[in-house]
């Protein structure tokens, strides 16, 4: 669980010594169609299952907007302006943002104080970052790169309520949509950024192979083993650890400097995560069951 946090949270260093030289479309372009090859001889080993029915191939398309195309690009391009870490933190919003809309479109996971009171803690380390820029005077173009991330944070929320409708192997599922995101981008790269820059330096095609082989792919079938080994609630747990990851990797492998609203931001954005958590384990601690793949 430690390795995949940490794998995830490397993500988003990679992305910032691919993004300068691939731009953002052509970067989130090219990690969905690796990530795709990755997870194909998976699929195909445990029997690849198509969509039946119109109404799958719908939700596969939608999840593929809002999970993939939608923060892969949002991601890429605030990454051009903000560093790595500040992203890590940003994007540690997203499952407030995933408390809030499971409590107002879903019917069995309700508002409880623990979570509001996680919510209040984390959407508050996000207005240490978000609100201390904009006061500073660093507005502008670093401000809409925080708000471009924290709408990749509000795009995966969404994408989580619609996987909540989906009555198919979620290991095939993700494979769908990565497919279908593949597609997606790579036609909005042509028609947007061109041709792709295939004239990579070693370390930004290093980075870009890294990042589709690792986050994108195996990280897709990790999540789901894992999940059907210990249970949704501790693997949840882990993630907390990838805002921490991504401030660490971010500082440690690029340099990065943290200011002191950092460390306050990143304390804040925990403490929500934990407390939003507490109740968690006497409703999904028990492991999943059924095929997950």
């Amino acid at each position: 669980m430690l390795l995949t946090a940490l794998i995830w949270a490397s993500a988003f260093s990679a992305i910032k010594v691919v993004v300068p030289e691939s731009g953002p479309l052509w970067l989130a372009a090219w990690r969905v169609l690796i990530g795709f090859l990755v997870m194909f001889p998976y699929v195909l080993w445990r029997g690849l299952i198509f969509p039946s029915t119109g109404k799958l191939w719908f939700l596969i398309l939608l999840t593929s907007i809002f999970n993939v195309v939608i923060p892969f690009f949002l991601i890429s391009w605030s990454e051009q302006m903000i560093d790595s870490g500040v992203v890590a933190v940003l994007m540690g919003c997203g499952p407030f943002l995933a408390l809030l809309g499971s409590h107002f479109f879903t019917s069995d996971d309700r508002i409880t104080p623990p979570k509001i009171l996680g919510v209040l803690l984390g959407f508050s380390g996000v207005l240490m970052i978000v609100g201390y820029d904009a006061l500073s005077g660093l507005g502008g173009a670093t401000l809409m790169a925080q708000l471009a991330a924290l709408g990749g944070a509000c795009s995966y929320a969404v994408s989580g309520l619609l996987v909540r409708r989906v009555d198919f192997p979620p290991i095939r599922f993700g494979f769908f949509v990565l497919g279908m995101g593949a597609i997606i981008l790579i036609t909005l790269s042509l028609l947007i950024q061109g041709k792709p820059n295939l004239d990579l330096s070693l370390t930004a095609g290093l980075a870009l192979l890294y990042l589709g082989i690792l986050p994108t792919g195996a990280g897709q079938i990790l999540r789901f083993v894992l999940i059907k080994k210990v249970g949704y609630s501790a693997f949840s747990l882990s993630l907390n650890l990838i805002p921490v990851f991504g401030v660490g990797l971010g500082a440690l492998l690029l340099g990065e400097i943290i200011g002191p609203q950092m460390f306050i931001a990143l304390a804040l954005v925990l403490g929500g995560l934990l407390v939003s958590r507490m109740d968690w384990k006497s409703r999904y601690g028990r492991s999943q069951s059924g095929d997950i793949s």
